[in-house]
């Protein structure tokens, strides 16, 4: 099996490669819906006051220790003041909690006006009914054209995924919609779109 082509040092690329294939914004924004993905909201206090954005790119990292990861447009308006927080929730909403991925993932009004949400222990908020809540810390951040990749480090989890003795389901984001297998579904708040931008808010 041939040796994979070296990468060059200065731009990490091979040196036959090219960008003139490389999608425009829009052709890549619409490949990227076809990777479903779980919806989670990113919340902190600034200045004992709350802050929040609805964010589909998040993952685990490692098990020892235990790391997991956002990703944060720079532009944002959430993003510098939890990063300055340096404390966050990363709350999983399950299929029910539409109205929070709305609130959250609109870029106009009051995120948690008229919501009601707790302080965990590590001094973050965390929403109601969520079917997972991961506290953590920034423990580093990585420039990634226009976004920033965090690196958070855990410090607890809180799963919520039963209730009354029945399974719950997580919200899935496919297609710009919610769910899989609803193609009449409602468009959502489109997390690269120029108008409700997941991540300014």
């Amino acid at each position: 099996m041939p040796a994979e082509p070296a990468l060059t040092a200065d731009t990490g690329r091979t040196p036959a490669a090219s960008d003139a294939a490389a999608p425009d914004p829009a052709e890549f924004r619409k490949a990227m819906a076809e990777f479903a993905t779980g919806v989670t909201v990113v919340t902190a206090l600034d200045g004992g006051e709350p802050v929040g954005f609805a964010c589909q790119s998040f993952a685990s990292v490692s098990l020892e220790p235990p790391l997991i990861l956002f990703c944060a447009d720079k532009r944002g308006r959430s993003w510098p003041r939890i990063r300055a927080a340096g404390r966050f929730c990363v709350n999983v909403l399950g299929e029910e909690q539409r109205d929070l991925c709305e609130r959250f993932g609109s870029s106009r009004g009051m995120k948690f006006e008229g919501l009601e949400w707790d302080v965990s222990p590590w001094g973050a908020p965390t929403l109601p009914d969520v079917l997972l809540a991961v506290h953590a810390v920034v423990h580093d951040i990585h420039e990634a054209g226009d976004h920033e990749v965090v690196i958070g480090r855990v410090l607890q989890v809180e799963r919520h995924d039963v209730r009354d003795g029945v399974w719950r389901r997580p919200m899935v984001f496919f297609r710009s919609r919610f769910g899989v297998g609803e193609p009449d579904a409602p468009i959502a708040p489109d997390p690269w779109g120029l108008g409700d931008r997941w991540g300014w808010g």
